[in-house]
């Protein structure tokens, strides 16, 4: 498959929402991003759809249009007749005018396809060909019963689609031209490129429009001429049935819509006990005007049914009808192998998801398998990852924080925005001589503190970290911080015992006091001692001299 629907890495958040609409889990996820398993992929477009990062698109042909239109070929359009449900007010001959200014040479409604089809498959009722005819115009079915259900090929009706119908119709009258369809479905580029020389390029009516934005272009207002015709129904629910001028009797005329409900139907089919019925299936709910790549910013499936019903009429196109074996389609089996786990490896990968027993067995859903056995199947077969388990994640990381609230030496408590205690840890039930949490939770704070800091946090509007305080109560040094949590309207105090602390330096600080203390005492004995001898030798100085100077007249007189 030619990556059809690709992925925005940067996009994809882990919301794991495009597992939950994929209704054939054709996703895998792993590093934190959802890849989508081509193998696997019917190409509805569910998860494009659903996904809330906008992180899945469309592969986009507008450039490989554009080269076909340079090309110098003349290139016809087949244009789906949901285009009144995706342009509001426009009708064919608006889309056909503007078409026409951007450089095709012709276009036509694969309603005249669908006119081709739908009578083939009358045929096949008449002729009683198939017990069980499942209508083979959606590409997403064809590829879910391809795929998923090979066993039920048989029944798959082996006709062209209109798409395909038309364009061969096209090419056959008209030598030399390149054909493009435009329309609401995705799974229409896989059809074109798996079934070479009938279409040569398919835009949705999101590239359409992205397209006529890009170049400025706008609907002109023309009245519209066009033929009204019956086929124009196809894309609503049970259109293809409506369309149907001879119904056969002795069949059972049955449509269903969404990938889940033609599932539901496929297994019945396979279980053998329905027989004789025309099943009419479309995997978008609502048939092609609920298609993924219709205008997804005014969806309406009410009003856009009821706008293709308003350009349908009660005739069919005047189509020469082809022989059976000109639109004959062949179908292949499509399904890939995939190992199944054992029971013993199913268990074992329950219990790494902390499943030991069956009622852990929540089938949430929330990691978008419906049970946790296939979430754990598609664990097994490499396409989802353990951590993908909610209940078990939320589980793990309140056990996580629980472990280290109640195992950290600091006291913890957790009041609410009227200084209510909420939370207590057993550290700070030490700390604030309480027997139970029960005694406390739901009181007021100053029950244990005085509740001035958390006031002060509150009113201030602003965290206070690593306060020094005495607690009188506690008779403890505290180093306190309390944090204002405005998403839970909480507040966190986390206090943690300085007392030890407190008191070593109180000691130390003491121990210095006396050092100094008692050298001050030795410095004042010292400069006395000092003192006195300096006196001592000032006195001896002063008779020595008197001496001196005597011996000095003495000899001066001799």
């Amino acid at each position: 498959m030619n990556q059809y629907i690709k992925l925005k890495k940067s996009n994809c958040r882990n919301c794991y929402k495009c597992i939950r609409h994929c209704p054939v889990k054709s996703i895998k996820f792993s590093e934190n991003q959802a890849h989508i398993v081509e193998s696997d992929c019917i190409l509805c477009g569910m998860c494009f759809v659903s996904c809330p990062q906008n992180a899945k698109e469309i592969r986009n042909d507008i450039g490989k249009v554009k080269e076909l239109l340079a090309s110098g070929k003349p290139v016809y359009v087949s244009l789906a007749p949901s285009f009144a449900a995706n342009f509001e007010g426009v009708n064919f001959r608006m889309v056909e005018e503007l078409l026409l200014r951007m450089g095709f040479a012709k276009v036509e409604e694969t309603a005249i396809g669908a006119t081709i089809v739908k009578r083939e498959y009358e045929n096949m009722m008449r002729e009683g060909m198939q017990d069980i005819i499942i209508s083979s115009c959606c590409s997403s079915i064809n590829l879910l019963i391809e795929k998923h259900f090979p066993q039920l090929l048989h029944y798959l009706a082996p006709v062209m689609s209109p798409m395909q119908a038309h364009c061969k119709k096209m090419k056959e009258e008209h030598e030399e031209i390149c054909t493009v369809f435009i329309g609401p479905c995705i799974a229409k580029k896989s059809e074109a490129e798996d079934y070479e020389g009938l279409v040569d390029a398919v835009l949705t009516f999101e590239e359409f429009s992205e397209w006529i934005e890009a170049e400025g272009l706008t609907f002109q207002e023309i009245s519209d001429d066009s033929y009204r015709g019956r086929t124009r129904i196809f894309p609503t629910d049970g259109g293809i049935l409506a369309s149907m001028i001879e119904k056969e009797e002795s069949y059972a005329h049955l449509s269903f819509d969404g990938v889940d409900n033609c599932i539901s139907v496929l297994r019945e089919i396979e279980e053998g006990n329905i027989s004789k019925s025309f099943i009419e299936m479309s995997a978008c709910v609502g048939s092609c005007v609920g298609g993924p790549a219709m205008n997804r910013k005014n969806r309406k499936l009410l009003k856009d049914t009821i706008a293709v019903k308003k350009i349908s009429g009660e005739s069919d196109f005047e189509v020469l009808q082809p022989a059976s074996e000109e639109i004959k389609k062949d179908f292949r089996t499509r399904r890939m192998y995939h190992e199944m786990p054992t029971e013993v490896e199913i268990r074992d990968i329950l219990k790494k998801m902390g499943k030991t027993k069956p009622e852990d067995e929540l089938n949430c859903g929330t990691c978008g398998y419906n049970t946790c056995r296939d979430k754990a199947i598609a664990v097994y077969q490499g396409k989802a990852d353990i951590h993908m388990c909610l209940p078990y994640m939320k589980e793990k990381a309140e056990s996580f924080s629980d472990n280290i609230i109640y195992n950290t030496p600091n006291a913890i408590l957790v009041l609410n925005e009227n200084l209510e205690i909420q939370q207590i840890n057993s550290s700070a039930k030490t700390m604030f001589h309480v027997k139970r949490s029960s005694d406390v939770v739901g009181t007021q704070v100053v029950s244990v503190m005085d509740p001035r800091i958390f006031m002060d946090v509150l009113s201030e509007d602003q965290n206070i970290y690593n306060r020094r305080m005495f607690l009188d109560d506690a008779k403890k040094f505290v180093e306190i911080t309390v944090v204002h949590d405005k998403t839970y309207h909480l507040i966190i105090g986390i206090i943690r015992d300085v007392t030890e602390e407190a008191e070593e330096k109180r000691k130390k600080e003491e121990v210095s006091r006396q050092s100094i203390e008692i050298t001050d005492k030795v410095i004042q004995k010292q400069m006395r001692i000092v003192q006195e001898i300096a006196s001592l030798l000032g006195e001896t100085t002063a008779e020595t001299k008197v001496a001196l100077n005597k011996l000095k007249e003495t000899l001066k007189n001799e």
